[in-house]
């Protein structure tokens, strides 16, 4: 087998069971489940309609490239979204069965563990992170290194925490803007800096951008990688960014995304995947195909989280301090003891099931930045939500007495 295997942590939800296990909820209450970044809204009847009309697909081999249509209209949403000019759909876009497979194998196509500068490559991660990065880094004979993320700096990049030697080893670096979990996007001026890293040291940039529909001020969209670099008189080299379906249309069960950006880098990653045998189903494209054309039920789905934002982040403020996020739909939240007995406490008083900050991160620089929060996803109901939040107030206040 793989050595590379034995270096895997357990997933974060893994860690949660087995914390949780033999942990009796109160029965008092009724489950509620925030712990997982798993959208609750339904699936819009029209894509589910695309789907069902797209199965005649089935009798075919679909193409790892996936068909025109699908390609033109992502290359048409990255436009309107972004207010880009010309993505070539035929170059440019590279469709993929969601974005933590394809997060996955990016890795796996750009690492080159025979160009070695005084070590195994590096990819560089941030920290809190989505666990694919550390386990995709792994799998392809690189070292993660993690960039803490703190809310002293208002989780911006610590570029200095990585010495020369080290820059020079590196080869891929993730970044999630709206972060997960603190929800941070990323400025303008964070992105120039990236670039000019990219450009002294040769490295390619993994733009994870999943969350990037979810946001509070319909004027305000978060900043995108594409757009960055052409706002700041740029070419996309060694650029790309990943997007899904899953939190922006409610369609997890879908998975469907894509990648875009630079055509040289995803020729290559094309090449990889053509012998991955993950080509997405004819049916998959023609549902995604008008999702992607579709802004109405985006708009919708974003007034829903709004909503809960608004009604919950009085209650969580008051509780720990809990803030807005830039965007997203998780709260980043500091407690006022250890997170995993945070968690196991909330579920046995409280039946609210949350998931321990520490569980997303990794010690680096003498810290574990995850530590001390829980991540609190806003996906059920309204109702719901509210009634987690006066839970976990509750709960606090029995911690204070």
């Amino acid at each position: 087998m793989n050595p590379n295997l034995s270096r895997l942590q357990p997933y974060p939800f893994e860690k949660l069971r087995q914390l949780f296990k033999g942990v009796p909820a109160n029965p008092r209450y009724s489950e509620i489940k925030l712990f997982i970044g798993e959208p609750q809204h339904e699936t819009p009847l029209f894509i589910k309609d695309a789907l069902t009309a797209g199965l005649s697909g089935l009798a075919n081999y679909p193409t790892t490239l996936g068909c025109a249509d699908l390609r033109q209209s992502i290359a048409a949403w990255i436009e309107r979204r972004y207010g880009i000019d010309e993505v070539n759909p035929d170059t440019q876009v590279v469709p993929v069965n969601g974005s933590r497979e394809a997060l996955f194998s990016f890795c796996q196509a750009v690492i080159d563990t025979t160009a070695t500068r005084g070590g195994p490559p590096i990819v560089v991660c941030p920290n809190p992170f989505y666990q694919i990065y550390e386990g995709a880094a792994f799998l392809a004979g690189a070292e993660p290194r993690f960039l803490n993320t703190l809310p002293d700096n208002g989780f911006a990049f610590d570029f200095g925490s990585l010495s020369e030697a080290e820059w020079q080893r590196v080869q891929l670096f993730y970044v999630c803007s709206p972060g997960n979990p603190t929800g941070k996007v990323l400025s303008l001026e964070d992105w120039h800096r990236l670039f000019e890293l990219s450009d002294r040291y040769g490295f390619v940039i993994a733009a994870d951008e999943c969350y990037s529909e979810i946001y509070f001020d319909e004027t305000q969209p978060p900043l995108g990688a594409l757009q960055a670099a052409r706002q700041l008189g740029r070419g996309w080299e060694r650029l790309v960014m990943f997007s899904s379906l899953s939190k922006r249309s409610n369609a997890p069960g879908l998975r469907s995304g894509f990648v875009a950006g630079d055509a040289a880098t995803l020729k290559s990653f094309l090449l990889y995947r053509t012998y991955h045998g993950c080509a997405m189903s004819p049916a998959v494209q023609a549902a995604s195909t008008a999702a992607w054309q579709d802004e109405a039920h985006v708009r919708d789905n974003r007034r829903r989280y709004r909503e809960k934002f608004d009604a919950v982040t009085p209650i969580l403020a008051q509780a720990m301090g809990a803030s807005q996020p830039d965007a997203g739909f998780y709260f980043w939240a500091k407690t006022p003891i250890d997170d995993r007995e945070f968690a196991r406490r909330l579920l046995a008083e409280y039946n609210v099931m949350v998931l321990p900050g520490s569980f997303l991160a990794r010690e680096a620089d003498g810290v574990n930045p995850g530590a001390g929060f829980i991540r609190i996803a806003l996906v059920a109901p309204l109702a719901e939500c509210l009634d987690a939040a006066g839970r976990i107030h509750s709960f606090i206040t029995t911690l204070q007495e």
